[in-house]
């Protein structure tokens, strides 16, 4: 059997796999990007041990600002119940505010 035969039986991980991508980028805090236009490239939404919030999940956002990548992380309920509804509309421009004791997207 050739090299080339051999190559094209041969599976890759990534034909088959389910895993999600990573979220790389460097770390920002929500209040850093408040009120700015950002790009919203890809979310991820888990199970906290620090319920600090109704939902008891966190949400991880990988976005586009100031030229690169961030992640941002939090706990906001709004945040996390608007991204589970649009992460099929991925990736999107955005806004994020903050009304009176609450973030949303804008």
């Amino acid at each position: 059997m050739t090299v080339a035969l051999a190559d094209k039986r041969k599976k890759r991980f990534t034909d088959f796999a389910d895993e999600p991508k990573p979220l790389d980028g460097d770390k920002v805090k929500l209040d850093a990007i408040l009120n700015q236009e950002i790009e919203i490239l890809g979310c991820r939404v888990g199970s906290t041990k620090y319920s600090k919030n109704k939902s008891g999940k966190y949400l991880t956002m990988q976005i586009f600002h100031n030229g690169s990548k961030h992640v941002v992380f939090t706990g906001s309920d709004v945040l996390i119940q608007q991204m589970e509804k649009y992460k099929n509309e991925l990736p999107f421009a955005a806004t994020i505010v903050k009304v009176n004791r609450y973030y949303s997207l804008s």
